[in-house]
């Protein structure tokens, strides 16, 4: 397992999958472990996947300094690997949480990102963050499913603070609750960082205009991808990112929620490696 020294000293962890050239990938959660990710439906066949342990998730060490573990704080760790690897210039995808620190990434480091693919992404750092309207919107699409009645009077108990996070409401992260989704499911409580989750939007983590303003003025082709499904963020909050970056494409899956990748694995490889590989 590969690793390198962040810039306090952090030894930081990352896993490489598949062949090709380099493609960072910054995990979501917040702070989750980056095994979630798997190959990104096989997006390892095109590209070789850098997923990143940010700090005291996964493989990578736990930080003196836990204030260490918010947003803007992390910029230096995925500055940090990009000088580890070599990379003049790279290519990066961020999932969920993980385009608010890419985005907060290229505002400070412009020069170094060549293409920046973001998926599924709540775009905190822009102050635009998804409301309980917007994921009940969501929820609401899927009345059909055999789920549906036990699951959505405490999804929306929750969203409201009545109530605490329960799994019977899980299903709605996911475009198809079958197998694959309750197996990624199962997995989750071992991947994340409570600790670091709670600081990693806390107090100044974000500045949004200072964040657009200089993101107005990036050179590199940006993907924003959306989950038709998803409520985090709905595609027409997604597609207002669009609105912030100057040379940005939209695309929504359908039938997808906020794993894109396990609900149709060959056509989100093919749309993101196709968009990498121009």
């Amino acid at each position: 397992m590969p690793s390198f020294d962040a810039y306090d000293g952090t030894r930081l962890a990352y896993h490489l999958r598949g062949k090709g050239e380099p493609l960072v990938v910054l995990p979501g959660g917040p702070m989750r472990a980056s095994a979630y990710l798997g190959d990104l439906g096989g997006l390892g066949e095109r590209r070789q996947l850098v997923l990143l342990d940010l700090r005291g998730t996964g493989d990578s060490a736990s930080p003196t300094d836990p204030a260490t573990y918010r947003c803007d704080r992390l910029v230096d760790d995925v500055e940090a690997l990009r000088a580890h690897l070599g990379l003049e210039r790279m290519d990066v995808l961020a999932h969920s949480a993980g385009g608010s620190l890419a985005m907060l990434y290229a505002a400070r480091y412009p020069e170094r990102v060549a293409r920046l693919a973001l998926i599924t992404v709540t775009p905190w750092a822009l102050g635009m963050p998804a409301t309980a309207e917007d994921r009940l919107e969501a929820a609401l699409l899927r009345k059909g499913e055999p789920w549906f009645e036990a699951a959505f009077p405490v999804f929306e108990e929750w969203l409201v603070g009545k109530g605490d996070f329960d799994p019977v409401f899980t299903p709605f992260f996911y475009g198809r609750w079958d197998a694959a989704a309750q197996a990624h499911d199962a997995a989750a409580d071992e991947e994340f960082n409570d600790t670091a989750t709670d600081v990693f939007g806390s107090d100044g983590a974000y500045d949004a205009p200072a964040t657009r303003a200089a993101l107005a003025g990036l050179n590199a082709p940006v993907l924003v991808y959306a989950g038709e499904l998803d409520g985090g963020p709905r595609p027409g909050l997604a597609r207002r990112v669009t609105e912030c970056v100057p040379h940005a494409e939209f695309v929504v899956q359908p039938g997808a929620g906020h794993y894109p990748w396990l609900d149709d694995p060959d056509g989100f490889a093919a749309r993101v490696g196709g968009f990498f590989a121009r």
